[in-house]
């Protein structure tokens, strides 16, 4: 771009006028008038004696201040924050805002401390921070929430932590605060209630009462804590226990779900909905005892040697079968089942150390199916294989992992100890592979129900990888006590707003937890000027796209406005989208 005097013949003489010179790309050079002066003869009568030689002075101090101008943006340095601000959260702000309940019992339990900062905002930042860009809670407090729209009073790191530790020693109550909130908002449904145990790893080696060493989930040799997590039936995360990692799965879920219905005043019948690994007599005598139901999964291979002969007299061309459709619209079986009721007879120690037996009456359901055989024939053979290359060169005990259940250690008298193959072992596994057994107190429910029901589990295990993939609840960095519980409480938060996003506002069949958390995380602005943004989201987002037609058009918009921002954040998601009144 660049200034030039235009000297132009016309009626009345000669006319002045001050040009600019520009380019632009596509279209090429281009000039447009910037300044008209006036007739020469007439600037002469106002005293100026050469008006070319003036003006064209004045042209060439404008190209010098416009070259400096130029030179100085050419220079200019970067600025200590970035120009990008992350937008995604505020879908999980819009549930968040209709939670009120929440918000209100947990202002109202840390006004008691009378902290220097904002408790709800600042836990609320941080679960949104994770949700975002999941980092250490150092990057987190430099880098991540000040780039969120949220108005955060915090103003160290150390308030970070204090906030971490305070709502971990509280964490129970603030479950409970969360509960009660859904329960008020979107309601919850206990009929039927789903449980499951995982654990979480340290990346240090030393154990304390809380960090303990036990069987990781990915086969470590970390300290790891418990967590087990309860859902209702729609899904949607209503509790959580969290126990030194050393400690049994089975006790928890009784824990869970007595204090569950005690602080939500839940009197109705519940069915406890687990798997093998919480499948003991004791939780089956608490469950029938409180009046509840269950459904359980037993593992095949543990039943005494007289019922394992008797299933493998079962003719299984005679059992039921349930077909589904493939990709081509032809029916294949997807699973087949056998079934019967009777009674059933128990024992166990009680806390007296005294025996308690008992008989429930059940019906079993034992399935078979084929793409599950399929699967584990495949993954018992790699360890068979792993198993029979390690006996070559008789390797050490720690060396044969998972495999070793394939394998016996046999130490002769006075002879080092030899590994040798468990060929009965690998039979076993093999006869077994693609069978379960199902075992509920609800003999009155259909086979295909039952098996429905305990199906939904999968949904318990997408919510522990959302929160140890999305949510990046591990490996964990802090180290005390309570912050150690206030961090799994932030990720628990997370969790559960995006369930009650997917489950109840989007709907469970609009889109995959996967693709909510995208949007999430590319939903982001950069600053085009001292107000407005540019917005980064592709127009392929199918998540931004639903959300532009149901909820507010200005999401999908190029530039995003101050204006946009401060109704983004006001949004309330207290209902299906469909039915959706902005509040």
């Amino acid at each position: 771009m660049r200034y030039f005097l235009k000297k132009t013949n016309i009626k009345k003489g000669e006319y002045l006028q001050i040009y600019i010179s520009e380019y632009k790309r596509d279209v090429g050079s281009r000039n447009r008038c910037f300044k008209s002066i006036g007739y020469i003869s007439e600037i002469k009568d106002k005293g100026i004696k050469d008006p070319v030689a003036y003006y064209q002075a004045q042209v060439k101090k404008m190209n010098e201040e416009l070259e400096e101008k130029e030179s100085s943006e050419k220079a200019k340095k970067i600025g200590n924050q970035s120009p990008k601000r992350y937008a995604g959260y505020i879908v999980l702000k819009g549930i968040a805002n209709s939670l009120t309940f929440f918000e209100k019992a947990v202002r109202a339990l840390s006004n008691e401390r009378q902290f220097q900062y904002d408790v709800y905002n600042l836990m609320m930042a941080l679960v949104y921070a994770r949700a975002t860009f999941p980092a250490s809670k150092k990057k987190t407090h430099e880098d991540i929430i000040p780039l969120l729209f949220e108005k955060v009073d915090e103003s160290s790191y150390s308030q970070i932590l204090s906030c971490c530790e305070y709502i971990g020693s509280e964490y129970d109550k603030f479950i409970s605060y969360l509960t009660t909130s859904i329960k008020k908002t979107y309601g919850i449904n206990s009929s039927e209630t789903y449980f499951d145990c995982t654990n979480f790893y340290f990346e240090i080696d030393k154990e304390d009462e809380f960090k303990k060493k036990g069987p990781s989930k990915e086969n470590r040799n970390d300290p790891i804590v418990g967590m087990g997590l309860l859902l209702d039936k729609n899904q949607i995360p209503i509790g959580m226990k969290l126990y030194p990692g050393n400690e049994s799965e089975k006790p928890k879920i009784r824990e869970v779900i007595s204090s569950l219905k005690k602080e939500n005043n839940i009197t109705g019948r519940t069915i406890q909905v687990a798997d093998k690994g919480l499948n003991c007599a004791r939780n089956i005598y608490e469950a029938i005892n409180k009046g509840d139901g269950y459904i359980f999964s037993k593992s095949l291979k543990k039943m005494s040697d007289r019922d394992i002969e008797w299933f493998k007299g079962l003719d299984i061309s005679n059992w039921d079968i349930v077909y589904e459709k493939d990709s081509n619209g032809k029916n294949i079986e997807k699973y087949r089942y056998y079934t019967f009721t009777k009674g059933f007879n128990y024992s166990f120690k009680n806390d007296l150390g005294l025996n308690v037996t008992f008989t429930a009456n059940e019906k079993r359901i034992i399935t078979y199916n084929p793409k599950l055989r399929m699967k584990k024939i495949l993954e018992i053979n790699k360890m068979v294989d792993k198993a029979r290359n390690l006996c070559l060169y008789q390797a050490k005990k720690d060396e044969f992992g998972e495999s070793s259940k394939f394998v016996n250690f046999v130490t002769d008298s006075g002879k080092k100890a030899r590994v040798e193959i468990d060929e009965e072992a690998i039979a076993e596994a093999r006869m077994f592979a693609g069978y379960n057994m199902l075992v509920t107190s609800e003999t009155q429910l259909s086979d295909r129900t039952v098996y429905n029901i305990y199906h939904n589990l999968w949904r318990i295990e997408q919510t522990f990888k959302m929160m140890k993939s999305y949510l990046d609840a591990r490996p964990v960095f802090v180290s005390s006590l309570n912050t150690i519980k206030g961090h799994f409480l932030i990720c628990y938060i997370g969790v559960v707003l995006e369930r009650l996003l997917e489950f109840n506002v989007l709907g469970s069949s609009s889109f995959s937890f996967e693709k909510i958390m995208d949007f999430i995380h590319d939903f982001s602005l950069v600053r085009m000027d001292s107000k407005n943004y540019i917005n980064l989201l592709t127009s392929n987002d199918e998540v931004g796209e639903f959300l532009e037609k149901h909820l507010s058009p200005e999401i999908t918009n190029y530039i995003i406005t101050p204006a946009n921002i401060s109704n983004f954040l006001k949004l309330k998601l207290n209902k299906r989208l469909d039915g959706f009144e902005s509040v």
